[in-house]
């Protein structure tokens, strides 16, 4: 991969991760466009790695406080507040690890240049995003009930085109949730299944047959630095637009988007 691609794509996943516009239908978008090639199977899983850890760090760093109380929350070993927070993060989180487990090879195939695939699902994602803008009552806390049905549209997520937190945060403020509780529950449900998604592709890497010491180092530090200060800059701003109801903009760019990746993908094919 080239360092220029790399930055691109960085920038590309630091911005669409934490934006409601699908940040792994733009990499498919934006290798599409760059015209990307990478050959070793481990190298192009190994820069997906350094960028969703450069992105799930940004989240961290942005959420630090309430990642911090929560904690404390949790060790005080009492059944307040943070710990039904944290336990209904890990409930919203077992949809999307069934179907990332029961189906892994099935959305590993769809990660393939699939662009009217994404297409479809972006103008899916605009769909959510106008319905949820227009959404009025949005005043209570996640329940469990929410916290589940939010998981599930996680899980509906990993298709390439579907932003996940377009998604879940759509889906958490058309259940009526108060916007600024959505977005936090969004952003630090996905933390743990990332981490956990990196763990096991680290493995894979590690088992692959490909000597890792031939991966150029520069591409992946380029990457991973463009990925996390633009991820920085893009989950500060998200959770600002979120507060502001100002989702329906995005579905009108995922529409724009989804319509011309579905022109060029009929064009082309």
């Amino acid at each position: 991969m080239e360092t220029i691609d790399a930055f691109v794509l960085g920038v590309i996943q630091g911005l669409t991760e934490f934006l409601p516009v699908s940040s792994s239908g733009h990499i498919e978008l934006g290798k599409a466009v760059l015209g990307t090639d990478i050959a070793n199977k481990e190298e192009n899983l190994l820069f997906t790695v350094v960028v969703h850890f450069a992105t799930a760090l940004s989240t961290i760093i942005v959420f630090r406080k309430d990642i911090i109380e929560l904690l404390k929350g949790i060790f005080a070993f009492k059944w307040n507040e943070e710990t039904q927070f944290a336990s209904k993060i890990v409930l919203s989180m077992i949809p999307a690890v069934i179907v990332g487990l029961s189906f892994e090879k099935q959305l590993e195939e769809l990660f393939e240049g699939r662009i009217i695939l994404v297409g479809f699902m972006l103008i899916i994602t605009g769909l959510l995003l106008f319905l949820a803008g227009r959404a009025k009552k949005t005043e209570k806390g996640v329940s469990w009930k929410d916290a589940l049905i939010i998981g599930a549209s996680q899980a509906i997520a990993m298709l390439p085109g579907i932003s996940r937190s377009g998604a879940t945060i759509s889906t958490s403020v058309l259940l009526g949730n108060d916007r600024a509780k959505a977005a936090r529950f969004s952003f630090l449900m996905v933390v743990p299944l990332i981490f956990g998604k990196i763990a096991k592709d680290l493995l894979d890497v590690v088992k692959g047959d490909t000597i890792i010491e031939n991966v150029s180092t520069t591409p992946l530090i380029v990457g991973f630095f463009a990925a996390f200060i633009v991820g920085l800059l893009a989950c500060t701003w998200m959770i600002s637009l979120v507060r502001k109801a100002k989702l329906h903009y995005f579905s009108y760019y995922c529409f724009a988007v989804g319509i011309i990746a579905i022109i060029a993908g009929v064009v082309n094919s």
